[in-house]
């Protein structure tokens, strides 16, 4: 039977005789998960910054009318050439509409659908901003603000004014940032647009917005979905896009083929559109999680030397256990006791310590005019990792632990005696 109360006073005793050696192998611990909480807390919160700067702008599915020559071409009508080889050259796009063809009643389908969060519709149309002698060529898009907002985050990107705003103003117009500034704009101006027919309407500025990327900024800018259809000349029933968030984006690519089977439209999912970024996020987040993992094995190796040092150090002692009445397995017991008291301390410490060093980052201003609704810098404190350190603190010093214990189990006394 184990003596669990005397096996942990020798432990205690072992660990604090040997304070020096005890602390360096529990600051090796204390250091190693503290570096990691820290690490994985920054790097991964910037990976979700990065991410969400493309994703929460993105939908999970993009519906669209394409423009695509047709697939079945005048020549294949002819049954004589039937079983021949047949080339068509200069294959021009077939003659369609912008607009997708019983839009509202597709919306109300996909928000009935349980695995929708969310459909709504926007309105694309190129334009030209005139502002006295100034002509840029622009992007109009006409959506609903508030829904925008609530699903894809739109108000984090409006810099000046509100998304409520726009939706409160038939005659607004949320200028894109590059925009204001090329022509000297400011909240509360009015900005004359052309569409590409030559008609000319007057807005008025409520807001700016800052997407991070400038080439949207440059040329992009919103307002209300009836406003660009008034603008157009269109009905109401005018819609030419299909935003779609899920509750699950995973579900994406498999429900994108089904809205494109049902009702012959081009449905792009989020992880086709943004395939290049997605193997960038991957890449990102391997070389992270292998940093960190790193720093926990070099640690376990530096309490692996230390218990192993203390273990050839303490040959007398284990003497004169195993000499009056300690088993093998209680001398073994000891030195593991030891090991798990240095983890669990040393694990503990470097939690204290990651989650200050982590705190300390968050709030570090990080100011850039791509990303203006960032002010300090990105840090995730998912309690995942905390976690994982303590856990990995634990399995680790008890690898480091159980190797030269063994040893000290085996030990023979008599010529540990006979050696002296």
């Amino acid at each position: 039977m184990i003596r669990w109360k005397v096996i942990l006073n020798i432990a205690k005793t072992h660990l604090l005789t040997k304070f020096k050696q005890t602390s360096t192998a529990a600051l090796g611990v204390t250091f190693g998960i503290g570096a990691y909480i820290t690490l994985v807390c920054f790097m991964t919160g910037l990976n979700k910054m990065l991410d969400d700067l493309i994703l929460n702008q993105t939908p999970h599915i993009h519906i669209y009318s394409e423009i695509e020559p047709s697939k079945e071409q005048p020549v294949d009508l002819l049954n004589e050439f039937e079983n021949s080889l047949k080339v068509v050259h200069s294959i021009r796009p077939k003659q369609i509409q912008r607009k997708i063809h019983n839009a509202l009643p597709i919306i109300d389908m996909l928000n009935q659908d349980d695995k929708v969060k969310g459909a709504i519709p926007q309105l694309n149309t190129q334009i030209f901003y005139i502002a006295g002698t100034i002509e840029l060529g622009g992007n109009l898009t006409g959506i609903n603000p508030v829904e925008e907002s609530r699903l894809f985050n739109f108000h984090n990107y409006v810099i000046e004014g509100t998304p409520e705003a726009l939706y409160r103003d038939d005659d607004g117009i949320l200028l894109g940032k590059g925009i204001a500034e090329n022509m000297s704009l400011k909240v509360g101006d009015r900005v004359q647009i052309s569409t590409i027919e030559g008609q000319v309407f007057p807005l008025k500025i409520v807001g700016f917005f800052q997407s991070g990327i400038a080439d949207i900024d440059n040329i992009q800018s919103y307002a209300n979905l009836n406003t660009v259809q008034r603008i157009m000349g269109e009905p109401a029933n005018y819609i030419t896009d299909i935003n779609v968030k899920l509750y699950d984006m995973t579900e994406a690519i498999g429900m994108s083929k089904d809205i494109e089977r049902l009702f012959d439209l081009k449905a792009i999912d989020v992880e086709t559109a943004n395939a290049q970024f997605e193997t960038g996020t991957q890449i990102r987040n391997l070389i992270t999680y292998a940093v960190s993992v790193t720093l926990l094995i070099v640690a376990g190796f530096g309490i692996y030397n230390i218990l192993n040092m203390l273990i050839y150090e303490k040959m007398n002692d284990i003497a004169i256990l195993k000499a009056t009445g300690f088993s093998g397995r209680d001398v073994q017991m000891i030195f593991m006791s030891q090991a798990l008291i240095i983890g669990a301390v040393g694990g503990l410490l470097g939690l204290f310590l990651g989650l200050g060093l982590a705190n300390l980052i968050d709030s570090l201003p990080f100011e850039t005019e791509a990303l203006p609704t960032i002010k300090t810098y990105p840090v995730n404190f998912n309690p995942m990792f905390f976690l994982i350190g303590i856990t990995f603190a634990m399995v680790s010093t008890f690898i480091a632990g159980y190797l030269p214990s063994r040893r000290a189990k085996k030990i023979d006394p008599v010529q540990i005696i006979r050696g002296q």
